[in-house]
């Protein structure tokens, strides 16, 4: 297959796939990403993680001297939704200078622009650090993808990690982490009209919520990621409205900064909640944060203005990416969000990708990987 060197073309060929999430099923479109980057001469193996789950990690280039430069996207997206669509989800429609679809922004186009990128610079990136390219499945509930990687020990090294989540091709520093917790409450059945023989474990449920209001995290802002957040996301309880219920449920979405340890935070909610409520964690994704005087992380600010001639201030992102997983697993390289989606289109009806935010992506994309390998 011959190596697809337009990023447009191959955005619209990744939105062929249907890879929403649940249940994901990326394998095919990641078998054709292998293809491609096996045809432009990267060496590319492909990790089961699940039933037609599959990561992809492409690698080229190498020369021991220096860690390879690493970026990063994921295959999976969300549901389409309730909303009709204007344009076929999974059509790849252009118009009007935008290109339509599930994914588009969040993040197929972030990954064709490194793909593309890295595929037309592979012959010259022997002997030179070279590029890892890592591309997941299962980001969207969780990073599972990017856990079942650093699990296994296949991801090997990197000295940078650019992440192409949507940002509109401007260089973010980092985004909060996300602690999701289930708390569950219990009581006793019984008939509705003889309340006084059971124990409604909603009126504990209720009780857990109000006290959630006021939680107080005793932590001063980050300079840039700003406070930690509490959301109370979803309540359930009961199955009948003429029964006592016996159990219910409380979902808890919380945003972290650095220096919030989440294991003394769970165990802090832990006590404050009491013996009646039991917290279990659904998704637990540290925040990345990166000096933004760090060396590296200023050449990519100079990059990026000097393709999009604007310079952007200090920015971070509000979602979590795999980089909470991938930025410890690397031990901590610098770490970049920046991608050509546009952020406000992630997982909207009618989602979109500008197509001159995906052309600047790719040129963004090479300088940065002709800088590192010592090219430019």
């Amino acid at each position: 297959m011959t190596t697809p060197l337009d990023a447009v073309a191959l955005t619209r060929e990744l939105l062929a796939f249907e890879t929403i999430n649940p249940p994901g099923h990326e394998q095919a479109c990641a078998e054709h990403l292998a293809r491609s980057l096996e045809g432009a001469g990267l060496s590319v193996r492909l990790h089961a993680f699940g039933d037609r789950r599959t990561n992809l990690v492409a690698t080229v280039g190498g020369n021991g001297d220096r860690l390879p430069l690493c970026f990063t996207g994921h295959l999976d997206t969300v549901p389409l939704g309730a909303a009709p669509w204007r344009f076929d989800p999974f059509a790849g429609e252009i118009a009007e200078g935008r290109l339509y679809g599930r994914g588009s922004s969040d993040m197929k186009a972030g990954v064709a622009a490194f793909v593309v990128a890295a595929s037309s610079l592979a012959e010259r990136l022997t002997g030179t650090p070279g590029v890892a390219l890592v591309i997941t499945g299962g980001e969207e509930t969780g990073c599972d993808g990017a856990a079942a990687l650093a699990r296994d020990d296949v991801l090997g090294r990197a000295g940078a990690l650019v992440v192409a989540e949507p940002t509109a091709n401007a260089p973010l520093a980092g985004h909060k982490g996300a602690l999701w917790l289930k708390a569950v409450t219990r009581g006793v059945t019984a008939h509705g009209s003889m309340p006084e023989l059971g124990v409604n474990a909603v009126y504990k449920a209720a009780r857990a919520v109000s006290r959630l209001e006021d939680f107080g995290f005793n932590l001063e802002p980050h300079p840039h990621l700003g406070k930690p957040t509490l959301n109370v996301g979803s309540v359930h309880g009961g199955l009948n409205i003429n029964s006592v219920p016996d159990r219910a449920e409380i979902g808890i979405d919380i945003r972290t900064v650095p220096g919030l340890d989440h294991d003394r935070l769970r165990h802090g909610i832990a006590g404050y909640l009491g013996d009646d409520v039991e917290l279990e964690p659904l998704v637990d994704l540290g925040p990345v944060w990166t000096d933004p005087r760090d060396p590296w992380f200023e050449s990519v600010l100079n990059t990026v203005a000097a393709v999009t001639a604007e310079r952007t201030g200090i920015r971070t992102a509000a979602y979590f990416t795999d980089a909470s997983v991938l930025t410890p697993a690397y031990d901590g390289p610098p770490t970049v969000i920046l991608g050509p989606g546009e952020p406000t289109m992630a997982h909207q009806t009618d989602e979109y990708c500008r197509i001159d935010h995906i052309e600047q992506a790719v040129e963004i994309y090479r300088r940065l990987i002709l800088r590192w390998c010592g090219l430019a």
